[in-house]
């Protein structure tokens, strides 16, 4: 890279920055979630997937600013002894792979179909939002619960615990691949009608060339604006599958799965096991959701042009 492009990618850094300090200030909080939960082997003092590693003496303990707290455990423990604080950077971890990569897949089959009916029109346009009409009257979460239910209840359990992360990305991802393909399919129709796309066609370049070339990277910026809103979306469908019992196992917990889990202990007086993974939970989901709103104004054409 040349000087000249890092001193314009600081410049461009440096006034989002300026002009959005609250937005900044979400990232930061937001990279450090993200890097806590990629490095949780190495920061939480227990393993909550190893069950031997439990004592149930040391069940429902409070966190330590309140009494009978132990120091060993930050945060205090779940009904099976498991240290809260290391389950919720697991929890974190789990659920924030399960919406990025839900969201890569909905990318991987939206975007393609967006750009092939917003460029081709005609037939190919009619099916591609047909079939996205179809896809959106269908909820999301009824048909992620169907296909939960009959893998558990085909295969069983213990089939379901092993293959929970991948069943949940490819179920979410399926089931929100139009939201890209709209974005990309109205993208797409604007850039096509633009002079620089017809001189390119006049200039012999193929249809591949010109939309991989030319009309993909002019559209870029709203599907980063979608991709963040259906991260937060996919790490909420998560935690509401795993809350109803479909979703990630107890003994792999994510942050529903805690929420869950701790549910019946509120009004046993244990708040914290719900309340804190609840809490992360609504934390990550407002800054992906900040983070998303500040790069929509941020990436407006109409802002760049006053």
């Amino acid at each position: 890279m040349s000087a000249g492009a890092s001193q314009a990618s600081l410049r461009v850094r440096a006034g989002f920055v300026a002009e959005r300090p609250g937005a900044a200030v979400v990232a930061l909080l937001l990279c450090i979630v993200v890097l806590g939960a990629l490095f949780a082997p190495l920061i939480a003092p227990q393993d909550p997937f190893d069950l031997a590693s439990f004592d149930v003496l040391d069940a429902e303990l409070p966190p330590i600013w309140q009494d009978g707290s132990d120091p060993r455990f930050i945060l205090g423990t779940d009904a099976q002894g498991r240290d809260l604080f290391s389950a919720i950077l697991y929890g974190t971890r789990i659920s924030l792979l399960v919406g990025i990569l839900a969201v890569i897949i909905q990318a991987v089959i939206g975007v393609p179909l967006g750009l092939l009916a917003g460029y081709f029109g005609g037939r190919v346009d009619t099916f591609v939002t047909r079939a996205a009409d179809i896809q959106l009257s269908l909820s999301t979460l009824m048909m992620a619960i169907i296909v939960m239910a009959l893998f558990r209840a085909g295969l069983g359990g213990e089939a379901l615990t092993r293959f929970a992360v991948p069943l949940l990305v490819l179920v979410i991802g399926i089931a929100e691949w139009p939201i890209f393909a709209r974005t990309a399919r109205a993208a797409a129709l604007v850039e096509g009608a633009k002079d620089y796309v017809r001189a390119a066609r006049a200039l012999g370049s193929s249809n591949l060339a010109i939309v991989q070339r030319h009309i993909l990277p002019n559209i870029l910026s709203p599907l980063i604006v979608v991709g963040t809103a259906q991260v937060a979306g996919a790490i909420m469908a998560e935690a509401a599958l795993s809350f109803l019992g479909l979703g990630m196992p107890v003994t792999k917990p994510s942050l529903g799965t805690l929420i869950r889990s701790g549910y019946d202990l509120m009004f046993a007086g244990a708040w914290w096991v719900t309340v804190l993974p609840g809490l992360v939970l609504i934390g990550v989901l407002i800054s992906v959701n900040v983070l998303g709103d500040a790069l929509r104004d941020w990436l407006d054409p109409r802002r760049r042009s006053l």
